[in-house]
């Protein structure tokens, strides 16, 4: 099995898929990588050489930026907005969508399925 950056890449996927897995690798970037190395996107991760894999694995943690990194950099972002108390900043800090949508419906993944009205959410009573 491939590890690549602390995750395990599946075994039986196409490796352009399967290194999807990783924080901060999408379908294009996967593309990118697989082109530069000139290895086949068709390939399953089982049927790379030995060599190929460390090939991928020593690019990816050279010259791209993932997992750990990744997320500190997008944490300390998100801080960074909230010192500086812009309009972005506050909304994380309430917890609100930040990027424009509507909040009078459709927001309760953000809000964490807060149902806010009369009967929802209630506890039915039995009737005697």
């Amino acid at each position: 099995m491939l590890r690549i950056s602390g995750v395990n890449i599946p075994d039986e996927k196409r490796i352009v898929i399967s290194l999807t897995y990783i924080y901060g690798i999408g379908p294009a970037i996967a593309a990118r990588i697989l082109s530069e190395l000139k290895i086949s996107p068709e390939k399953r991760t089982k049927e790379l050489t030995e060599d190929e894999g460390n090939e991928i694995r020593t690019y990816v943690e050279k010259k791209i930026k993932t997992e750990g990194d990744l997320k500190y950099e997008v944490r300390n972002n998100i801080k960074r907005l909230k010192e500086v108390g812009c309009y972005r900043g506050t909304r994380h800090q309430k917890g609100l969508p930040s990027r424009g949508q509507r909040t009078k419906t459709n927001n309760r993944t953000v809000r964490g399925n807060v149902r806010r009205t009369m009967g929802s959410g209630r506890v039915k009573t039995e009737k005697t």
